[in-house]
């Protein structure tokens, strides 16, 4: 009797205790989620950014019209505004719709700079539609027709000048129709050619009208024509030193472009980072193989986000972090505001576990060791007589080479450990 007393007083104290701690831990979570709640939200410094083409976009695609009405200009800045956005970014055509009179035009952008003052937002970078109107059925800058080259080249100064009104900065140039079905319509080195001259000309253009524009290249392997020319961030990069003012050429990889080719996209922007020439970068989502899905960022391939997310941070990129991306075909305009905000959130939350990543001593344990050097290896930074000399001397163990552990799997683990939650 005394032992099923003690075992029903044992029992009673035991769920008390995990009552306590019960509320202890839901009291914990709370503020954990109070403490977070400012830590997710987005401010002007981190320079979130949508193009007026993706919050306004109506959600036809090659299947199916439209599921939301139009949403003008002046109503998306609102919406990017109520969703804590710092800017937004347009084609010429966003804006103003195409051959529209002076007065037309003048009255739209004062309406359109009014809207931006109201809701605090900046226009940090202007491009212009080269693959839109039928025109352009054969490309733009890489036309056979010369006079559709010559019109590609007006349209882009005139864009220009509508940027530059605006404040905008940076000028993105993608080549949406820069391409082929066939070869046979054209050399490719003569394409080559002639998207030189364009962006020569354009240059000298922006040197005169002294706009101060940095021009940041788009690449994209294919969609909407067969192949695109310049098929990939590196494509640009080679092409870039051959420019008459290659200092004010750079580059603006997609995530989902360079993403549908199946490649790594982080190893693009760091190489565009190390050569100086990452200008602008389109974040939005991509599953490799598929049309240009442009989905909310991080929605989909959540490892690849995060590895960006800390280049960039860690890296110290100061530059627009801009959205391309599209809602839902599914969503109205308060599900548009939803995935605003959900992609701005995304990074921010990539952002807290990028540097909690950096932080965690086991994963900097590991970090330190595989980068540990016996101190009798000579040098190799820099060479010089005396230092080759010494390395040639030198004996390598490649048995002991060989023993070290390269603990890659405990280290993704780690990681995905910390993504997931539980670190």
């Amino acid at each position: 009797m005394q032992n099923e007393s003690i075992f029903q007083y044992a029992l009673i104290f035991c769920r008390t205790a995990r009552l306590h701690r019960r509320r202890a831990g839901l009291a914990l979570a709370k503020i954990h989620r109070m403490a977070n709640a400012d830590l997710y939200q987005p401010r002007p410094e981190h320079k979130f950014s949508f193009g007026l083409w993706t919050v306004a976009n109506r959600g036809r695609d090659p299947f199916g019209d439209c599921v939301r009405p139009v949403l003008p200009p002046v109503e998306a800045v609102k919406l990017l505004g109520e969703a804590g956005a710092w800017g937004v970014n347009l084609h010429d055509n966003d804006l103003v719709p195409m051959d529209s009179p002076p007065a037309e035009r003048d009255r739209i952008v004062k309406a359109f700079q009014a809207a931006c003052r109201d809701h605090g937002i900046v226009v940090p970078m202007a491009t212009v539609s080269l693959f839109y109107h039928p025109v352009f059925r054969d490309g733009a800058f890489t036309a056979n027709d010369p006079e559709v080259r010559a019109y590609a080249l007006q349209k882009t100064m005139q864009a220009m000048d509508l940027g530059a009104e605006l404040g905008a900065r940076i000028f993105v140039l993608w080549g949406g129709r820069e391409g082929v079905e066939t070869d046979a319509c054209r050399r490719a080195d003569e394409a080559v050619k002639r998207l030189r001259e364009a962006v020569n000309y354009l240059c000298a253009y922006n040197l005169d009208k002294k706009y101060g524009f940095r021009f940041a290249l788009e690449a994209k392997p294919n969609e909407p024509r067969g192949d695109i020319y310049m098929a990939t961030t590196g494509h640009y990069l080679g092409f870039i030193p051959t420019l008459d003012h290659p200092e004010m050429v750079g580059v603006n990889p997609e995530f989902a472009h360079e993403t549908m080719a199946g490649l790594n996209f982080m190893h693009g922007v760091a190489q565009a980072w190390e050569a100086g020439k990452l200008f602008h970068i389109d974040l939005n989502d991509q599953m490799p193989g598929r049309f240009d899905q442009d989905l909310r960022f991080g929605s989909a391939n959540l490892k690849a986000a995060f590895w960006l997310v800390k280049f960039l941070e860690d890296a110290g990129y100061d530059g627009p972090r801009h959205f391309d991306a599209h809602a839902y075909r599914t969503e109205d305009y308060e599900g548009v505001k939803d995935f605003a905000r959900g992609c701005m959130r995304s990074y921010l939350v990539l952002k807290a576990k990028a540097e909690r990543w950096n932080a965690d001593r086991d994963i900097q344990a590991i970090l330190a060791e595989l980068a540990a050097a016996p101190p009798s290896l000579p040098a190799t930074g820099a060479y010089s007589a005396t230092g080759a000399a010494a390395l040639l001397r030198h004996r390598f163990d490649k048995d002991a080479m060989l023993k070290r552990r390269l603990p890659y799997e405990r280290l993704d683990q780690l990681t995905f450990d910390l993504l997931a939650g539980i670190r």
